[in-house]
């Protein structure tokens, strides 16, 4: 199974705030192409379940999945319940940092297809993270990508209109 992580720090931004940016999955797509589309439908107060079409390569991925919100802890866990994925869970954390926030997105996923995952999993896990890194950044005035030169890079360039 591949994982990937990002960290944003959202600066001047309370956790709370950041939380309820964070859990607005059906926004996603209005801040990158590479989300195509984010169909939600509450459960309860503390579970959605979402249907996601994310492009990747020369096609789409689908799948759905469950929600999980812990309000108080300020994270999200999510798995997948149907899709493309053989398995994909992961979750976010939002922590203070003195008037900051940090947020943390990490999934782990397996497509299911081991004679592919050399060729297929390490784009995905570029993807996940740049994709992640461009809706977050987007979600909050000031906000960076930490810990990770390489998607602050890809992020940036791809803010500045440069491929």
């Amino acid at each position: 199974m591949r994982s990937a992580h990002v960290s944003i720090r959202a600066r001047d931004v309370d956790p709370g705030t950041a939380f309820d940016r964070i859990r607005d999955f059906s926004r996603y797509p209005e801040f990158t192409d590479v989300v195509r589309s984010v169909t939600v439908r509450q459960v309860s107060p503390l579970e959605e379940s979402s249907d996601w079409e994310v492009y990747f390569r020369n096609g789409i991925l689908r799948w759905t999945e469950t929600d999980r919100f812990d309000h108080d802890g300020r994270a999200i866990g999510f798995e997948q319940t149907d899709g493309d994925f053989a398995e994909l869970t992961g979750g976010w954390l939002v922590t203070a940092d003195g008037p900051d926030s940090l947020i943390a997105f990490r999934t782990e996923f397996d497509f299911g297809i081991p004679s592919l995952a050399g060729i297929l999993d390490p784009v995905a896990e570029r993807v996940f993270k740049e994709t992640i890194a461009r809706v977050v950044i987007s979600l909050f005035d000031d906000a960076a990508v930490e810990g990770d030169e390489a998607v602050a890079r890809a992020v940036a360039a791809v803010a500045a209109g440069v491929s």
